[in-house]
């Protein structure tokens, strides 16, 4: 199995930044697919960002320019860098992580953006 752990979150204010890291341990080959979804209260989870182990990127339209996402495959970790918060960006983040057609979840970071 795969476990993943994600750290950074917090309350931050409009404008602001925070990063999140979402790193991957136990039993794999290779984590093909790495990214971030999120989820406010009352919707959908829906995909932030993700990067392929060989660096090719995937941005919602709301966070494209904001957001940046990198990955340290030998250390197989996720960084979601998010600069230019605004109050609609709060929800809890949730990395995920694929291997062939299996998925993982982490268990999520609150991220608050307000004043």
């Amino acid at each position: 199995q795969v476990q993943l752990v994600e750290s950074g979150g917090g309350l931050v204010q409009p404008g602001g930044s925070l990063r999140l890291s979402c790193a991957g341990s136990g039993n794999f080959f290779r984590l093909n697919v790495m990214g971030w979804y999120r989820q406010a209260p009352g919707k959908q989870r829906e995909l932030v960002a993700t990067i392929t182990d060989g660096g090719s990127t995937n941005y919602h339209d709301s966070v494209k320019g904001r957001f940046t996402i990198s990955r340290d495959n030998a250390k197989n970790t996720v960084i979601l860098q998010m600069n230019s918060l605004a109050p609609e960006d709060t929800a809890v983040y949730y990395c995920y992580a694929a291997q062939s057609n299996f998925g993982y979840w982490g268990q999520g970071t609150q991220v608050t953006v307000s004043s």
